[in-house]
């Protein structure tokens, strides 16, 4: 503080890459506004420390500005700081407290004020866009740059709408919701009329996909995630039937092995990446973002399939002590051999073990954390892995390994905390921020004017949540399989020779 991020080997913190701007590695993301502080936010939160979360939330009031110079990524801005504001802004104004005395003396709902100064700073994307999908990159004061890319990402244009929705309900202004719900659309009318399938990138002018893969990782994965739980936090019926036919076409065309998870003859089951049209598979690699999808699956109540995938991705972990940001499982190889202390694992274990309460699951975490701690710690906090085989570190902390990979691995075995215990119902955004799933966020004011709701759009009654074509239903674990393991040993086995573990 007051940096953006942590540098752990060298103990100093970093910002935006002024020389070069064109490092979009660094400057998408680090916003000259204190990322790290604001992102761990209810990390502090969660783990119950108020002295820590009262301290951190003064300093946010006192110092941060988005009053800045800074080009970044209107995803990246809204999932790490507008999530992450929101979430606080909420826990310090909930009337029972779950996680101790989280109040502020005196607060005057500056974060919600922060929260929409900043994303009333993020809508210049949303202009002059044919398509009403947002561009990628805004400068903070000046807008959207003269020289900006015409092309988006599924994921970075279409999972804006839970934060975008919450700051909108909180408000009772519906323009975030509106353009976020706009962007949504704009990409779910693009899908392929063959497979129903999305591509990865798109012209935000002409529509026109310009990746025309489909997957679950980088590019597309959180747009799916949001469809779901923008169903859940606001019970919007059509966020429900886009995610509902999403997941038939997923199931349809990308997943590859034997029909059912624990029984049966062939490969374990995979989700691979296919051309958007045809369904035909592109290439032989899966990343580590992919790994978000079985606890996506548990939401929804597949957790038989979600087993079976968690143990292909707790396969390769266990082959490097790490997930490789990507993984040939033709070539048992990384392709992309670095480790930036991703979360998805962790979230997707934590997940499987709310869903099932089997024990194995503390044991993927034990054994994730030790892994953390033998290869990533280092001088002042932990490092991003340069090559998973060799071990080499680099000297990047990013934002998201304290606000989701140690808040999940906390909450995995902190089984009576008060996000379990407290009797609220609690989701996570896509960057692991916590919100109260809340009657307030369902009543929105706008009926009528949301995109594409003239015809006054019906609200899901709470109990009229039914996810489509499941292989299985969480309901069928039994209770004698909780302490056997979640896998059959033989289909262990086969996912271990699958990575070359064995």
């Amino acid at each position: 503080f007051p940096r953006d991020e942590l540098d752990p080997l060298h103990c100093r913190g970093r910002g935006p890459d002024r020389g070069d701007p064109s490092n979009l590695n660094i400057n998408d993301v680090l916003g000259n506004y204190s990322l790290t502080l604001i992102d761990a936010l209810d990390t502090l939160a969660v783990m119950g420390n108020s002295s820590e979360f009262q301290k951190a939330v003064k300093l946010v009031i006192d110092t941060v500005s988005f009053d800045k110079d800074s080009t970044v990524q209107v995803f990246e801005a809204t999932i790490r700081v507008l999530g992450s504001l929101l979430s606080a802004h909420i826990i310090i104004t909930d009337s029972k407290q779950p996680f101790g005395d989280m109040t502020i003396k005196d607060y005057d709902n500056e974060l919600l004020h922060l929260a929409h100064d900043l994303a009333v700073r993020l809508l210049p994307a949303f202009e002059n866009t044919k398509t009403g999908i947002p561009y990628p990159r805004v400068n903070l004061k000046k807008g959207v740059p003269p020289d900006s890319h015409n092309e988006t990402c599924t994921a970075g244009a279409g999972s804006l709408l839970v934060e975008f929705g919450i700051l909108s309900r909180l408000l009772g202004d519906s323009t975030f919701e509106w353009v976020a719900r706009r962007a949504v659309k704009a990409l779910w009318s693009l899908r392929s009329n063959n497979t129903g399938l999305l591509g990865n990138v798109v012209n935000i002018q002409t529509g026109h996909w310009v990746g025309k893969q489909s997957g679950l990782g980088a590019g597309s994965d959180s747009f799916y995630e949001y469809l779901l739980k923008s169903y859940i936090l606001f019970g919007e019926k059509e966020d429900l039937e886009m995610f509902n036919d999403a997941y038939r076409n997923i199931q349809n065309h990308l997943r590859r092995g034997r029909e059912a998870c624990n029984e049966g003859e062939g490969d374990p089951p995979l989700y691979v990446n296919v051309n958007m049209y045809t369904g035909q598979l592109m290439n032989t690699w899966i990343d580590s973002l992919q790994a978000f999808f079985p606890g996506l699956q548990v939401l929804i109540g597949d957790v038989e399939d979600a087993i079976c995938l968690h143990a292909f991705y707790y396969a390769i972990w266990k082959r490097y002590g790490a997930l490789p940001e990507r993984y040939n499982w033709q070539l048992q190889a990384p392709d992309v051999p670095f480790y930036p202390l991703r979360p998805e694992l962790v979230e997707s274990t934590y997940l499987l073990y709310q869903a099932t309460k089997n024990p194995f699951y503390l044991h993927v975490g034990m054994d994730i954390l030790q892994s953390l701690e033998k290869y990533t710690k280092a001088k002042c906090g932990y490092a991003t892995l340069h090559h998973v085989v060799e071990k080499t570190q680099e000297d990047r902390m990013e934002s998201f390994f304290l606000s989701e990979t140690c808040k999940y691995l906390y909450l995995l075995f902190d089984e009576e905390n008060p996000v379990h215990k407290s009797g609220n119902k609690f989701m996570f955004t896509t960057e692991g921020h916590v919100v109260s799933v809340d009657e307030r966020f369902r009543n929105s004011l706008w009926q009528d004017i949301l995109p594409g709701e003239e015809d006054g759009a019906h609200k899901a009654k709470p109990n009229e949540f039914k996810a489509a074509n499941f292989s299985s239903n969480c309901n069928r674990v039994p209770d004698e399989r909780r302490y056997l393991l979640p896998l059959k040993s033989n289909y262990m086995r086969q996912i271990d020779q699958m990575v070359g573990l064995i």
